[in-house]
């Protein structure tokens, strides 16, 4: 493996996931067995030690999950592992009894940490259900199996702990977890090591830029992202093993964009959490009797206009709600009501203002739009070109080859606008224009059109197209 790794430019020790899937494959090994042998050559070991060394790595936290079943109780878990270790396990958490233990044994690792502290990977965070995984594995597979997916594991896990720079549980309890774990479940399953790099995109997919909401200072929320990261990892890896979803990026690119927009989470999304989240901050009697009385009663006067604001914006919003017996919106073929849904209905409100033959379409998109042409852009040309629904999937799949039977000059654009979406339809009786701004779920938000804003609203009415601020 070091030869062939060497062959090809790669540096043993330095191996990324993508290389170590690669170099797997064309060697017919596991992933494990190349995460294993780069760190014979890296640390001078035998594959006897490395195995040693990865058992012995556990030691510590091992210690906490103990401690998290018995004595243990935190000010922001209880005693909620112990609660659910009870007469065998009597309460589960999920069905399968291998994976309803990692999940306790993740919060008692949690627990632990509150009373003698873990050894952190990319932080405390990631460390709990990389613990509680390992033990379950540990008491319900042979050591080398389970020694040799905690090895995938760690690969995993200790690249996450170098992208890992500021706050954000994308990079630690929950991205770098669900990644983790991913791994090692590929391996307890089988897996091929092509599918260990699937498993892994899959598992980040859902947890980028995710914050630490529980900020390690509110009650029970630390429980969703750890257990999550088991979770999530067990999906990801058995959709990897037992199907064929395509996954076309490498974990390589997930994992790198990951850690660039853990940055920028850490930056704008966590100033918002910290806003909502303060009010329920854990505190600690003799650490508040050295803050003074003002100081304190600023916190209880911004914490209550915080709830206050909170419930507010909730009525605004379960206010414009639709009732629970209409609940959905109109069906949208494409794939997805925001990138398809919402530019289509501009395009079908363009459709209806433009009088005689339609000649020309122009397509104005926001970046992220634009960037997503690939299954918009049908959606689009079948309602201005054909006035058709988004929920007409022949129509949809039909489109391209229709436009170009008919002639229809066709200028797609990129602007630099969040949101917008402008969609020109030119015909032979009168031209028209709709100027919107997307809004999800098929929803528009009408800015400006022509002939009027007043006839497309009118338009969108009739249409049933649901227009929003």
């Amino acid at each position: 493996m070091i030869h062939l790794a060497i062959q090809k430019g790669y540096v043993p020790g330095a191996l990324s996931i993508s290389e170590a899937v690669e170099l797997a494959e064309e060697l017919g090994l596991p992933f494990s067995e190349v995460v294993i042998a780069e760190a014979m050559h890296e640390e001078g070991l035998s594959y006897d030690e490395v195995l040693d060394r990865v058992e012995a790595a556990f030691q510590h936290n091992l210690s906490a999950v103990e401690i998290g079943l018995t004595s243990g109780k935190s000010f922001l878990m209880g005693e909620t592992a112990r609660e659910l270790a009870e007469n065998d396990f009597a309460k589960k958490l999920v069905g399968d009894d291998f994976l309803n233990k990692a999940l306790v044994y993740t919060l008692a690792a949690q627990i632990g940490n509150h009373a003698i502290g873990l050894q952190p990977c990319a932080g405390t965070g990631d460390a709990c259900p990389y613990t509680g995984l390992f033990k379950a594995m540990g008491e319900c597979y042979p050591r080398e199996k389970t020694l040799k997916a905690a090895a995938a594991m760690l690969k995993v896990g200790t690249i996450f702990r170098e992208g890992k720079v500021s706050t954000g549980c994308n990079m630690e309890g929950f991205g770098a977890g669900a990644a983790a774990c991913a791994a090692a479940l590929v391996e307890l399953k089988g897996g091929r090591a092509s599918a260990v790099e699937r498993a892994v995109t899959l598992a980040i997919s859902p947890t980028i830029a995710n914050p630490c909401t529980p900020r390690v200072m509110v009650a029970g929320l630390c429980s969703t992202h750890i257990c999550g990261a088991v979770l999530i990892g067990n999906l990801a890896a058995g959709l990897a093993v037992y199907t064929n979803i395509p996954v076309l990026v490498p974990a390589d690119v997930m994992i790198a964009m990951a850690a660039e927009i853990h940055t920028v989470s850490a930056k704008h999304v966590v100033p918002v959490v910290n806003k909502y989240m303060r009010s329920f901050f854990k505190t600690n009697a003799a650490v508040e009797e050295y803050i003074s009385l003002e100081v304190k009663r600023q916190e209880q006067a911004l914490a209550a206009e915080t709830v206050q604001g909170a419930r507010e914006k909730m009525r605004e919003l379960a206010g414009k709600a639709n009732p629970i017996v209409k609940p959905f919106g109109q069906a949208v073929v494409g794939g997805s009501s925001q990138a398809v849904g919402s530019p289509t209905n501009a395009a079908r409100v363009a459709h209806y203002l433009a009088k005689g033959t339609v000649t020309k379409v122009i397509v104005e998109l926001y970046p992220e739009l634009f960037a997503r042409r690939g299954i918009n852009l049908p959606g689009i040309l079948m309602g201005a070109c054909f006035g058709a629904h988004t929920g007409d999937g022949q129509m949809y799949h039909e489109v391209m080859d229709k436009v170009k039977a008919a002639g229809i000059t066709v200028e797609v654009r990129e602007v630099d606008e969040p949101q917008l979406q402008r969609i020109t339809v030119f015909a032979t009786e009168g031209h028209a224009m709709v100027e919107s701004l997307n809004r999800g779920g098929g929803r528009i938000a009408i800015r400006s059109a022509l002939p009027s804003t007043e006839e497309a609203l009118a338009a969108a009415q009739a249409l049933g197209i649901v227009v929003t601020d």
